[in-house]
């Protein structure tokens, strides 16, 4: 952890969601919900847009997505330049999570390492998937695909910065 309490590495912001749209006249967002934890929006204080803060007025859940007032926002026109921008909220905001469970940002960079001690690269991106996430691990210009599931990722050690799997045969291929 660096002075801050952030950890090396890690982001100012965790995502939330992504404005879609504005609803009715007086400047309200319709935001797609892209978290685990969607009741947080029910108690937002306020949130971020590109690293802007702006104080919630009010929110409510219409359908699968969020109706967001934000104050200083009062006109269609307003609300709909904001569409396409994401809705942060400071990572010291972050929902803790169970053991064993970990927000993407910790994962990304982390070297994987086979159970034999081989190195086969680093995570540079997390594909969400419906049954599991599938780690893209990059190395030398080949990437591959681990799952991210319990038989095959043995050790997540965040201290180490390492990941130790166990390969299915034919998946390193």
């Amino acid at each position: 952890m660096d002075r801050e309490g952030e950890e090396k590495g890690a982001p100012r912001f965790l995502t939330i969601g992504e404005v879609v749209g504005s609803w009715g006249i007086r400047g309200e967002i319709k935001v797609s919900i892209i978290t685990q934890f969607p009741d947080r929006f029910a108690y937002l204080a306020s949130v971020y847009l590109d690293e802007l803060p702006f104080e919630v007025e009010s929110s409510r859940f219409h359908k699968r997505m969020v109706l967001l007032k934000l104050k200083g926002i009062d006109s269609i026109e307003g609300a709909e330049k904001l569409r396409g921008r994401l809705v942060e909220v400071p990572l010291s905001e972050a929902v803790p999570l169970a053991e064993e469970h970990y927000y993407h940002y910790q994962i990304i960079g982390l070297d994987v390492w086979t159970r034999d001690g081989r190195l086969i690269g680093k995570i540079g991106e997390i594909l969400t998937q419906p049954a599991n996430d599938v780690y893209v691990v990059r190395s030398e210009g080949r990437e591959f695909l681990i799952p991210a599931v319990e038989d095959i990722v043995l050790e997540i050690d965040l201290n180490r910065g390492r990941i130790t799997v166990e390969p299915l045969p034919g998946l390193l291929d």
